[in-house]
This record gives structure tokens, C-alpha cells and sequence, in this order.
């Protein structure tokens, strides 16, 4: 049995607005949408439960789900939530459990930094800098999109 990464989520507060900005700013695609599923008009399950509490371990959830490819042959899954009204609307931080971020490698990070600030990006201190094993010799910098979810840059050395 082999195992490969298909695609990694984000769960979004708005599917269309980071849609737009990962088209424009990397040139991301939309490789298909799907819902929005409304747990109300959707029958339940063979033995009664809720479908979504059974698929996405959501009760009584409405979401919509498109799937981009972000750079040629990274996929990312973005899920919206409207339902239920309780859902946090903030990305969790980097010490909660379940956060995470995802990197790009970038051949100029000093470019790269200055072209998603100038998108409204957050950009953290940095770079990091790495030039002693057991890591690759790299610069690494952390920015915030306009939503608020954590991105790494890394330009290898």
C-alpha cells in the first residue's frame, strides 16, 4: 500500500474572497466547487444521524467547498461554513491544536515579502535565517493573508 499527498484544507470565512486573492496574488486555479450542502435538506443517514456530523464531523452544518491548485500540482481544499452559527470566524493560532500553515518556496524572498505585503498581507519579523544542520541552508518569513491565515516563504540557499 502506497500513501501520497492529494491536498491539504483551509477552512475560510470567505470562500470568494480567498478565492479571488490566491488567483491573483499565485496565479492559483479553481479546479472545481461543490454545495453549498445545508444539513437540513440533505436526508439523514441510514441509521438516523446527521450526513454531515457522519462526513465532515459537522452537525447540522451548511458549507460550500471549493478545491484550487494553488501552484502547479498543490492542491488545497477550501471550506466555507455558514452553519453552525457557533463555528470560531478566526484562524486558530500556532500554538492551538489542529492549526497549521502552508509554505511556498520562492527563488527571491525579499521580492516575494514585498509583493504580498503590497496585497495587504501581515508580514511577521523575519527572515529566519537557517545555515546549521540538520535544516537545509534557507531564509524562512512568516506572513499573515488578508484573512488572517499563517503562510511560510522559504528561499533555499
Amino acid at each position: 500500500m502506497e500513501f501520497k499527498l492529494d491536498h491539504v484544507s483551509l477552512t475560510v470565512a470567505d470562500l470568494e474572497a480567498v478565492i479571488d486573492f490566491y488567483g491573483r496574488v499565485f496565479g492559483a486555479r479553481v479546479l472545481y466547487r461543490m454545495g453549498p450542502f445545508d444539513a437540513a435538506e440533505i436526508p439523514p443517514m441510514e441509521d438516523g444521524s446527521d450526513w454531515t456530523i457522519a462526513h465532515v464531523n459537522v452537525g447540522a452544518a451548511r458549507l460550500a467547498i471549493a478545491m484550487i491548485e494553488l501552484t502547479p500540482g498543490y492542491k488545497v481544499e477550501l471550506f466555507q461554513y455558514d452553519k453552525p452559527a457557533d463555528a470560531r470566524r478566526d484562524p486558530p493560532r500556532n500554538c492551538d491544536v489542529g492549526a497549521s500553515h502552508f509554505c511556498l518556496q520562492v527563488n527571491d524572498i525579499d521580492a516575494a515579502v514585498a509583493r504580498l505585503e503590497d496585497e495587504g498581507c501581515r508580514v511577521l519579523a523575519g527572515p529566519i535565517t537557517m545555515t546549521e544542520a540538520p535544516c537545509p541552508d534557507s531564509h524562512s518569513w512568516y506572513v499573515l493573508d488578508p484573512f488572517g491565515h499563517q503562510l511560510e516563504l522559504v528561499q533555499y540557499l
